[in-house]
């Protein structure tokens, strides 16, 4: 796979990017030599591949979209924190558009051990992104209660293991949730319920909440 530069700029075929320290520090530890082709991507959905010059990427032809055609967002509820950083990484490579931190009754851990972490947490989302081949990096949204996400607009489908229906399958965005250890107590599922929210599972057996939210996102990518 071709190395890969950030330019946080618009940009088109033909044109000259030049690369900020950060990415010229990373072309020399990896060993990009001139005339070597390179690919480009800024962050909000376009990549070009390029031909490295010194300092700079001389682009030629679009790089192909891998991008996921749907417009899918998770909310994950927040969990022990090497857990969650581990959803924050493999949902970014699997083509989230954003990620919700989400306070639920049964979150265990204690505000402070979460707040604070954004600059942290966008270093992990911008990394997948840069390994997985995306062009768009996914925002991570202020955290939210479960009740202020149920109100979202667009499709809202809970995943939780008792559930008895399946999701809906359309191409609107939709917002999936994933809850924590304990599951989503009885007064949120009712909530969902009076918000119109689709429930699904994800098979017979009970996942840890970061197995469930990595799976959960596949099958939403997969099937919308």
């Amino acid at each position: 796979m071709r190395h890969r530069f950030f330019v946080d700029t618009p940009f088109a075929a033909a044109d000259l990017v030049t690369l900020d320290a950060g990415e010229r520090h990373h072309a020399r530890v990896v060993r990009v030599h001139e005339g070597e082709e390179v690919e480009v991507f800024n962050g909000r959905g376009a990549g070009f591949f390029g031909i490295y010059e010194g300092d700079a990427v001389r682009l030629t032809n679009a790089a192909p979209d891998r991008e996921a055609q749907n417009e899918i967002h998770l909310a994950m509820a927040i969990i022990q924190m090497e857990k969650f950083e581990l959803v924050l990484q493999k949902a970014t490579e699997l083509g989230v558009r954003s990620i919700i931190p989400m306070i639920t009754e049964r979150v265990e851990l204690r505000p402070e051990r979460y707040r604070g972490k954004l600059d942290r947490w966008q270093k992990i989302v911008f990394e997948a992104v840069k390994q997985s081949g995306r062009t768009r990096i996914p925002e991570i949204e202020e955290s939210k209660t479960f009740e202020e996400i149920v109100q979202r607009d667009g499709d809202k489908i809970i995943f939780d293991a008792d559930a008895k229906q399946p999701a809906t399958g359309n191409r609107q965005p939709a917002t999936i949730l994933i809850g924590p250890e304990g599951g989503f107590s009885e007064a949120e599922l009712q909530a969902a319920r009076s918000h119109n929210c689709a429930f699904a599972q994800l098979g017979p057996r009970r996942l840890r909440a970061e197995t469930a939210a990595i799976v959960a996102t596949a099958v939403t990518v997969m099937r919308r």
